[in-house]
């Protein structure tokens, strides 16, 4: 027993002395700003992923302060004949931003277009481009915006409409939306074709 476990010491300490560091001085990475995009009602969707009541509730006080910015770009959106999708499951979407019979509701786990008709919803309107809200953001947002890239969707993530249980959480996801491998936008580029933009509800022009 005693070989044993000084064996295995001397495999810890060798795996210790032989791990590389973290440097200390390593860089947190910038993520540019939100920036303005202009948006086509006729070629547009707003999809609203995993708003409910089960994950957007007082234990995740960033998903509440979401709320305003997401039923507010709700309003502007239904009112320039956009068309709307959600993801969750129906009965637990909050109030706020509740769904209208005609709106159609996917659901799925992260990636709102596996196992669902959510592409053949967005191909049967003619939509090419999409600006997305929800929650988690390193979750539901994260994936589906990768899947749409791939789809040949150009994405808008409005910020003030993303949050997820961690803040760390949104802030990877928002350096990881414009960095993902296949069709990156570090630079944040207004609406690039098939991938990411990150704006605000704000900053969004329907047009």
């Amino acid at each position: 027993m005693t070989r044993m476990l000084l064996a295995t010491w001397i495999v810890l300490a060798t795996c210790l002395m032989t791990t590389p560091a973290i440097a200390q001085d390593a860089q947190v990475p910038t993520i540019p700003d939100a920036v303005p995009v202009a948006v086509d009602p006729a070629t547009t969707a707003y999809l609203v992923l995993d708003i409910q009541t089960s994950n957007c509730n007082d234990t995740r006080p960033a998903c509440l302060d979401s709320l305003p910015a997401i039923a507010s770009f709700l309003e502007r959106a239904r009112a320039e004949g956009m068309y709307v999708v959600y993801a969750g499951t129906p009965s637990a979407i909050r109030s706020e931003v509740a769904p209208l019979p005609d709106e159609p509701i996917v659901t799925s786990s992260a990636n709102k277009f596996f196992n669902t008709n959510l592409n053949d919803l967005l191909q049967s309107h003619g939509i090419t481009t999409l600006v997305m809200v929800g929650s988690s953001a390193n979750g539901a947002i994260l994936y589906t915006t990768f899947e749409a890239g791939a789809r040949g969707y150009t994405v808008a993530v409005a910020e003030d409409g993303i949050s997820s249980t961690e803040p760390f959480q949104t802030f990877l996801t928002r350096y990881q939306l414009l960095n993902q491998p296949g069709s990156p936008n570090p630079t944040n580029e207004p609406l690039r074709p098939n991938a990411v933009t990150l704006t605000r509800t704000d900053l969004i022009t329907i047009e």
